[in-house]
């Protein structure tokens, strides 16, 4: 019990201790409260107002979705929109508005002019709005502070206009400098792909016929001229046993003339009208041959070469015939008249078989060298095959590298047509700057607040050092700290009618102050509020 009622006084002892301070000190904390308030709420109505004019421009997305264009510049908007603010707020740009509307003074002197700059750098407020749902960039504001309401819509007024002409200037210029730069590399692979065709042209004709693509031709053209081989060794040797033949019954005629035995005559020019059928036929074929191989070989050819030496050779042969044939007749070019008909007969027979066997012979070896060409053609297929397949290789790059530019060039085309459209990404002026209708600073009620607590710092302050300076005791704690032995007893304070009088004037005085110093407070408050 004893420590309970030793807890409670001291406890009353506290309250009463603090309400001393309070009754002493109350003036102590009033006065510097409202001088301080009233010296920072009265500046706010010294200082020169601000107004600040405000518009929100909206990031409107393209029209087109993108499945459909899609954009042929970057999508990082915060990267394009502090380029653009940079492009803004450059010096030509800004000094370009001072001028204009006369914003600052000494705007013209070149030694100002940098300071000027940078005033109204600090005059522009950027504000970014992003969008909470996609975290992306949805709008920004643009907001100026001036010194004229009119002014601030004015300068706000003439930013937008420059954010929004430099957004739309920068997205075509990069949408132009990309089909700009693809057109290059178009026109690099274009080059590219042409010198490539160009190598594959130039290899296909100096390997023309050991091309993969003429390897069932070169067979098949081998096969034939094998066969034909064939065909003419097998004449060639009966025209040799012909030959033979005929080169005996020559003999058993010289013989039997020699013995003087008389042949008839009835198919002598049967004989040579034979030969000479012969001869235009083998002529014919041969010039039939030579028509085929000069609609795909030149002059130059070998093989048309050499079948234009045998045709000449079988020309001459026909001509050595149709003058025997006159001399048959009894014209020009007789023969020898002790020669029988017979002997002639068997004659031309040698004859033509000596020339069948030399066009035989010919034609053999002209198969023959058409054989090994054709052999070495399809050697040569393998090693060819692979040269064109790297040549075709590197065309097939440069083709899909072609096709591939092409279609982005195509693509940036359109999107570079949308941005001259505006149908792109693009700013969009929500609203028009407003006309502030109040200053934006100072702020009164702000001011007002701020005076209110600086004055509660300040009283606190200034009563605290007043009462901890103050060396007089009030309670009775202190007495007894000071006294070396115990109190017995206490004298009680002896109040005058005078000292009540006086103390009421004073909590009159104080409650009065109080009161004064509040409602003014909040009367300025009021006030402050309704002129926002």
């Amino acid at each position: 019990m004893p420590e309970e009622l030793e807890e409670r006084r001291s406890e009353g002892t506290d309250l009463n201790h603090l309400r001393g301070v309070v009754r002493r000190r109350h003036l102590y904390f009033l006065i510097p409260l409202f001088f301080a308030w009233l010296l920072v709420w009265g500046s706010s109505w010294v200082i020169p107002p601000r107004y600040k004019s405000s518009t929100l421009i909206l990031v409107q997305q393209p029209t087109m979705p993108q499945d459909y264009v899609a954009p042929n510049i970057s999508d990082d908007l915060q990267t394009r929109l502090g380029s653009i603010t940079q492009q803004v707020l450059s010096s030509t740009r800004l000094l370009l508005i001072i001028n204009k509307l006369h914003l600052y003074s000494g705007a013209h002197d070149p030694a100002t002019q940098n300071e000027t700059v940078e005033r109204m750098r600090k005059d522009i407020v950027i504000e970014l709005v992003r969008d909470p749902r996609q975290d992306t960039i949805s709008s920004f504001r643009i907001s100026y502070l001036a010194k004229d309401p009119r002014l601030a819509q004015q300068v706000t007024g003439e930013l937008t206009n420059l954010f929004i002409g430099e957004n739309s200037r920068a997205r075509l210029e990069a949408s132009e400098g990309t089909t700009s730069f693809i057109e290059q590399q178009l026109s690099d692979a274009s080059a590219n792909l042409s010198a490539q065709e160009a190598k594959v042209r130039e290899f296909e004709s100096m390997h023309e016929g050991t091309l993969p693509t003429q390897q069932a031709g070169n067979l098949q053209i081998l096969g034939g001229l094998q066969s034909q081989l064939q065909n003419e060794q097998s004449s060639l040797n009966t025209a040799r046993q012909q030959r033979v033949y005929l080169q005996a019954m020559i003999e058993q005629e010289r013989a039997a003339q020699a013995k003087g035995v008389v042949t008839g005559t009835g198919g002598a020019v049967t004989g040579d009208m034979s030969d000479l059928t012969y001869v235009n036929q083998q002529l014919a074929a041969m010039k039939a041959q030579l028509s085929q191989l000069s609609s795909h070989y030149t002059d130059n050819y070998p093989d048309v070469q050499a079948l234009k030496i045998q045709i000449a050779k079988t020309e001459a042969i026909r001509n050595n015939l149709l003058a025997a044939r006159k001399g048959e007749d009894g014209k020009p070019g007789e023969p020898d008249a002790t020669m029988s008909a017979s002997m002639r007969q068997l004659q031309g027979q040698l004859q033509a078989n000596q020339l069948e066997i030399a066009n035989r012979e010919a034609t053999i070896n002209d198969l023959k060298n058409r054989i090994a060409n054709y052999q070495g053609r399809l050697n040569a297929e393998p090693s060819a095959e692979q040269e064109l397949a790297e040549l075709t290789r590197d065309y097939e790059q440069s083709k899909a590298n072609y096709d591939d530019l092409l279609k982005k060039r195509d693509q940036s085309v359109i999107a570079t047509n949308m941005e001259q459209l505006q149908q792109g990404e693009r700013f969009t002026m929500l609203d028009p700057p407003n006309l502030p209708s109040a200053p934006d600073f100072p702020n009164h009620l702000r001011f007002c607040g701020i005076g209110l607590g600086i004055g509660l710092a300040l009283g606190l302050m200034i009563a605290g050092v007043f009462e901890y300076l103050d060396d007089r005791l009030y309670r009775e704690k202190e007495i007894k700290a000071l006294l070396p032995i115990p109190v017995i007893s206490e004298v009680p304070a002896i109040i005058t009618e005078q000292d009540t009088r006086k103390a009421k004037r004073s909590l009159l005085l104080g409650w009065a102050t109080t009161a004064v110093v509040f409602t003014t407070i909040l009367a300025a408050s009021l006030f402050s509020y309704m002129h926002q």
